[in-house]
């Protein structure tokens, strides 16, 4: 037991190419030819990505593992260049019925959601009255602000003022499986918010809804209002056993790193790191360096999604993608031999695309520590059978191995 693990997911970081996007919608239109990190690249080639960054995409350390190659693998988009790939890469398709955080991250941890998720619909309101009404009985509230589907950041903006003046939270959805709660983290309370949700979230997962969100923030009608890093997401709890959970029981031990822990209701969870994206970047190299042999470090930095592809920032996307890309090739040379690093995400969220919710698509699997070949098409959960082979543990029982 020498070899060491490291699933690090880009939220939302797409190749294209989904099989079955036209059955998955943004705005109204099918998510056939979304590509999200395809598109920003073709931006950026184009001069359509200048804010804060100039020129092309410049990733050559994910470009060097195969990201591009990737890309044409997965959707016939051919951004390549002249060299052959160091890495081992290839494309990833999933097949739970959800292009949603949940459902990627157990799929890659080796467990198809077995189940359809429970959605809000996209009216005014949105949420049925006895929902409405177990908020406000937990919340000790008259009423909820928001009931709709909404930007986490518009409808602070939106409900901010009324909320300081009634004390009532702001609730808010999306074409996600979620329930999202705003509430100011001084004036209604950081831990009242995370309480409320606590309470609530056996409901929401009774109706098959994957999450309920704390979403804090601070300000005031004067200033402006801004989210906070306190984030909580009360995820349902996997049905089966996922690769953390087969981990611990083979007694390695599991960091996570962002909102792992949450996705996974802390099943089969060692400990957990969070805080922003850079934060998250030292939290990772740290467990390179002092990661015992054995263990499993699963990351998820989710800014590429949160900040920039539900808010159709392509600049921005881009400078994450380059960010994050100089930051994997400092850690890179601090693996250990035996160690394996995968790089993919969970689904995509096209920053050129129609609306602004996720977009279906595959994956990239991109990989140090597997020699350089191509990997081919697999399947999300074969990421999870790939890792349990490394580590020399028993896995879930899908998927194989592609190492």
């Amino acid at each position: 037991m020498t070899g060491r693990a490291f699933l690090v997911v880009m939220d939302s970081a797409g190749i294209g190419g989904a099989p079955d996007a036209a059955a998955f919608f943004n705005d109204g239109r099918p998510d056939t030819g979304a590509n999200t990190i395809g598109h920003i690249a073709e931006a950026c080639a184009a001069g359509r990505a200048e804010e804060g960054r100039s020129g092309p995409l410049r990733v050559p350390v994910m470009a060097g593992m195969g990201l591009f190659d990737a890309i044409h693998l997965a959707s016939g988009l051919d951004l390549r260049g002249p060299d052959a790939p160091t890495g081992a890469w290839g494309a990833a398709t999933e097949v739970s019925r959800g292009k949603d955080t949940p459902s990627g991250h157990w799929e890659l941890a080796g467990l198809p959601v077995p189940w359809d998720w429970t959605y809000f619909p996209k009216t005014e309101p949105a949420f049925p009255d006895d929902l409405v009404a177990r908020v406000c009985a937990l919340a000790g509230t008259e009423g909820i602000l928001g009931n709709r589907h909404a930007s986490g950041t518009v409808v602070i903006e939106e409900e901010g003022p009324e909320h300081m003046r009634t004390g009532w939270p702001i609730c808010y959805t999306s074409v996600d499986s979620v329930f999202q709660i705003a509430a100011h983290e001084e004036t209604f309370g950081r831990d009242r918010l995370l309480t409320l949700c606590a309470d609530l979230a056996p409901v929401l997962h009774e109706m098959r809804v994957g999450r309920v969100i704390a979403r804090p923030f601070v300000g005031s009608v004067e200033t402006g209002f801004r989210r906070t890093a306190a984030r909580k997401d009360f995820a349902i709890a996997p049905p089966e056993p996922t690769l953390c959970d087969k981990a611990r029981e083979a007694g390695r031990d599991v960091h996570a790193i962002g909102k792992i822990g949450d996705i996974f209701s802390m099943r089969g969870i060692t400990d957990v790191a969070k805080g922003r994206d850079a934060d998250l970047m030292t939290h990772l190299e740290d467990r390179v360096n002092r990661a015992v042999p054995g263990s499993l470090t699963f990351a998820n930095f989710v800014e590429f999604d949160t900040e920039y592809g539900h808010r159709r920032d392509v600049s921005g996307y881009a400078r994450h993608l380059e960010w994050f890309d100089a930051a994997i090739g400092r850690i890179e040379p601090q693996l250990r031999d035996d160690d394996l690093l995968i790089l993919t995400a969970d689904h995509g969220n096209d920053p050129t695309w129609f609306g602004t919710d996720h977009t279906r698509e595959r994956v990239p699997v991109l990989a140090f520590g597997a020699g350089a070949r191509a990997l081919g098409q697999m399947a999300f959960v074969d990421v999870a059978a790939s890792i349990a082979d490394h580590l020399g543990i028993e896995g879930t029982g899908r998927g194989r191995s592609v190492l």
